[in-house]
């Protein structure tokens, strides 16, 4: 297929790569020079313009910064520029709002189009084994489906338009109240004389067990490898961390749920990043403890 992937950041650069080595014709649209100079690297066709790289195109990704981006470069550039036959497909992490707002617009102008954020930080979108969680109609599913396979190791469908924002609000706003749990159950471990591989081994097979602890371990030499081990190098970045559970906040009190403990995470999380930590893997909040 011919293909137009915009946005090629820490995510976007090894999501298209991925889709290069399927066999597809990648045309890449990036703002960043060195970006760009990534993706020729891996095999993209890149151009300088997003309205360019989606002419004639069988499909559209796009892995954006925000919801208002994703609205600019779809009102802008996507829609009516591209050919309607096309499947849009937005991998970007926005508001469930924004994202039934796009979807929308590009119904009303003929396009199928689906939600389709990630799970999984820059080594999974590097190695293709990413999960997608899927918003949009059955058919704009099915479409989906066969790129966002060569891209990750699970494609589910969450529901109709919107629903795969949600479910990715939802589960990253565990991930982080678990994060924060794991790093006090290490703390405090430690200061209660256990070594931290013993801990390990003991937690990873009882019922404190989380992904957190045994995927993503925040205490270097403990468990398999994980940012830790390379001085909290992301990964996935405290921002982005904080990004996620401010959306999950706003999610929640459209909603009416009263989310104490997605509060107290976005707040651990707000004060670590303003004191100059977005750039450092969010599980280096163990640091604060």
């Amino acid at each position: 297929m011919k293909i137009a992937f915009i946005g090629l950041g820490n995510m976007g650069g090894g999501m298209a790569a991925n889709l290069v080595k399927a066999g597809h014709d990648v045309r890449a649209f990036d703002l960043s020079e060195a970006a760009l100079e990534h993706a020729r690297d891996n095999g993209c066709t890149t151009f300088t313009a997003a309205r360019e790289a989606v002419e004639g195109v069988e499909a559209v990704v796009s892995m954006l910064p925000n919801g208002k981006i994703v609205d600019a470069v779809y009102s802008a550039d996507v829609i009516g520029v591209a050919p309607q036959s096309a499947i849009l497909l937005d991998c970007s992490t926005i508001d469930v709002a924004t994202a039934k707002k796009v979807a929308e617009a590009a119904k009303a102008a003929g396009y199928e189009m689906v939600d389709a954020p990630v799970s999984g930080g820059i080594a999974a979108a590097n190695a293709g084994t990413l999960t997608f969680m899927v918003g949009g109609s059955d058919d704009g599913f099915a479409r989906a489906e066969a790129i966002l396979a060569k891209m990750g190791k699970a494609v589910i469908h969450a529901g109709g338009s919107g629903a795969g924002q949600a479910a990715k609000i939802c589960n990253n706003m565990l991930l982080g109240i678990h994060m924060i749990g794991t790093c006090e159950a290490f703390a405090m471990a430690q200061k209660l004389g256990l070594d931290p591989q013993t801990f390990y081994d003991i937690a990873s097979v009882s019922s404190g067990q989380c992904w957190s602890m045994t995927s993503y371990c925040p205490v270097p030499g403990a468990g398999p490898q994980s940012p830790a081990d390379n001085d909290y190098k992301p990964g996935f970045a405290a921002a982005l961390m904080l990004k996620d559970l401010t959306l999950a906040m706003e999610a929640a009190g459209t909603a009416g749920v009263d989310a104490e403990m997605g509060k107290r995470a976005t707040e651990l999380y707000q004060a670590w990043v303003d004191a100059g930590n977005g750039g450092v893997d969010f599980s280096g909040i163990i640091k604060t403890l």
